[in-house]
């Protein structure tokens, strides 16, 4: 696909709407506040002025740590508008991670709400900190005033309230930029170690926007999006601020942690045309659903709603066939990663086959390939055969900052080694079977968790579940934790009955030797189930 030279990503995504005239069109909705693309404009303008004013340069990171609320979107836009580099952080992460984000993005500004900014306060005497500026904005609810002044706290020595500091600030031409620098680091998410950034350039982003977002979900500009995932998460970033903004549509953004009730408040608040989901929110949302029902009140409505979004992790066919039957409302369920910026193959309008991750997006190649392959160029599997999923195409990293070595074994030129267990079957459709280090071999056979969570999800009583493996008198056996269904009850003889479902449906070796019944599952901050939560407790 060819993309100018000069490809400022301010002007792809925001001024360019300008240009075509939608400027007085809502582009941000924050319970009833609205704000305008001319208004984002002219923060960003002001936005990237301030930056300036502090001596933040081109290619410099600017830290982004906040709750999805409009001030987010300024400090996006303005940071590129600058010709900055934008990374990003998750506002409730302990403290000791926000401040290894810092030193390793090495951040010269950083845009966070008040209680974060206190914490972080001593890193800007600390030696060596190359913090210029931290921007404070308040932390607000839904539909309160994301610019109200901040009480209580102390401002100055590089502590600086944002919202008053804007009101001055000169506006700032957009900086020139090619299509290969650095525009934004997207965030692995640390199953081992800490987590790494992908460093990705300008257009990474307007490719997959070109031909995932608009050629084959097919976003349009009266859509009004809503996203479970949080903005500083890629897969969000990309579905709920880009993608809208790229054809002139409107993100509603609310701030408080998404739960069942609060997804649904916004919701019916908004009325989104576009959701973007992870499997374990489409599950709640059913059981909330049924809650409200069998309390005699209306269930939820989700009427409005054209598709909805599933990706991060498996969506599995019991669920969305369960969804499909209540709500009659689709699903493109897909598959992206930190190391593709986004979604590289999904299922689309009129081609959705449940249980499957679709096909290619236009302008990826994909391939699955023999764990121990050295590169692209291996014999491909034959269908039906799980092998490790490598994806080529124009949004791939440039690499992970300062890990030449695991850079080197994920990029291979134009080509990405996924680490995702996949098969594809005669026509083309994939299938996820899991990541390869989640393999767990049982009484000398290989079980795949996955698998088995499919499995228990097709049993009526479970609604969610994981599967990991524990060690038990020096051997591997798996144990499954299940949420039950309203209406089921928890104990030994539910206990028995999903061992035995397995045992029908799959090979006998693969049922869970032990099932715990839990409330909830953990998520981590990507709103998947954390596993590493799970075996660190089991750890004890």
């Amino acid at each position: 696909m060819a993309l100018p030279e000069d490809l400022s990503l301010a002007r792809y995504f925001l001024f360019d709407r300008l240009d075509e005239g939608l400027g007085s069109k809502v582009a941000i909705r924050f319970g009833d506040r609205t704000h305008t693309y001319d208004t984002v404009a002219k923060k960003s303008r002001k936005l990237a002025g301030l930056l300036a004013a502090h001596g933040v340069r081109r290619g410099e990171r600017v830290l982004i740590v906040l709750p999805d609320a409009p001030p987010f979107v300024w400090a996006f836009f303005g940071a590129l508008t600058r010709g900055a580099v934008v990374a990003m952080g998750n506002p409730h992460a302990p403290i000791e991670n926000l401040e290894y984000l810092v030193g390793y993005t090495r951040a010269t500004a950083i845009f966070t709400v008040p209680e974060v900014a206190e914490r972080l306060r001593p890193i800007l005497t600390r030696a060596g900190s190359e913090v210029q500026a931290m921007f404070v904005v308040p932390d607000v609810a839904t539909g309160e005033d994301p610019e109200q002044r901040i009480d209580g706290m102390a401002f100055g020595d590089r502590v600086v309230e944002l919202a008053p500091a804007l009101d001055v600030a000169e506006e700032a031409e957009i900086t020139k930029v090619h299509r290969d620098e650095p525009a934004i680091w997207l965030f692995t998410s640390g199953s081992t170690g800490e987590p790494k950034a992908n460093v990705h350039t300008g257009r990474d982003f307007a490719f997959n926007t070109e031909v995932y977002a608009k050629r084959t979900v097919g976003y349009r500009k009266d859509d009004v999006t809503v996203s479970v995932p949080r903005l500083f998460f890629g897969y969000a970033t990309g579905t709920n601020l880009m993608f809208p903004f790229a054809v002139g549509a409107t993100a509603g953004l609310f701030s408080e942690r998404p739960t069942p009730e609060s997804l649904a408040r916004a919701i019916a608040m908004y009325r989104p045309t576009v959701v973007t989901n992870v499997p374990t929110m489409l599950g709640k949302l059913l059981e909330h659903d049924a809650e409200l029902v069998s309390a005699g009140k209306p269930g939820l409505d989700l009427s409005s709603i054209r598709f909805s979004l599933s990706a991060g992790e498996a969506l599995p066919g019991p669920l969305l066939s369960r969804w499909l039957e209540r709500f009659r409302s689709e699903v493109y369920d897909g598959i992206g990663s930190a190391e593709m910026f986004h979604i590289y193959a999904s299922n689309r309008p009129g081609d959705v086959k449940v249980g499957s991750l679709g096909k290619a997006v236009e302008g990826y190649e994909l391939r699955v390939l023999p764990e121990e392959a050295e590169g692209p160029g291996a014999a491909p599997c034959a269908p039906g055969e799980i092998g490790v999923l490598w994806v080529k195409g124009d949004s791939v990293s440039q690499g992970y900052w300062l890990d030449r070595d695991k850079s080197w074994k994920t990029f291979h030129g134009h080509w990405c080694r996924t680490g995702d267990l996949f098969h594809v079957d005669a026509d083309g459709y994939l299938y996820f079977a899991g990541r390869a280090d989640d393999l767990l071999k049982v009484g000398g056979q290989w079980v795949a968790p996955l698998q088995v969570e499919e499995c228990l999800l097709g049993h009526a009583a479970v609604a969610a579940c994981a599967v990991i493996g524990v060690e038990d008198e020096g051997l591997t056996k798996t144990k499954a934790f299940v949420v039950v269904r309203a209406g089921h009850a928890a104990g030994d003889v539910l206990a028995t009955e999903l061992q035995e479902h397995v045992r029908t449906k799959l090979a006998k070796y693969k049922y869970p030797r032990i099932v715990t019944f839990v409330d909830d599952l953990p998520k981590n901050d990507r709103g998947k189930v954390d596993k590493k939560a799970l075996r660190a407790r089991e750890k004890g």
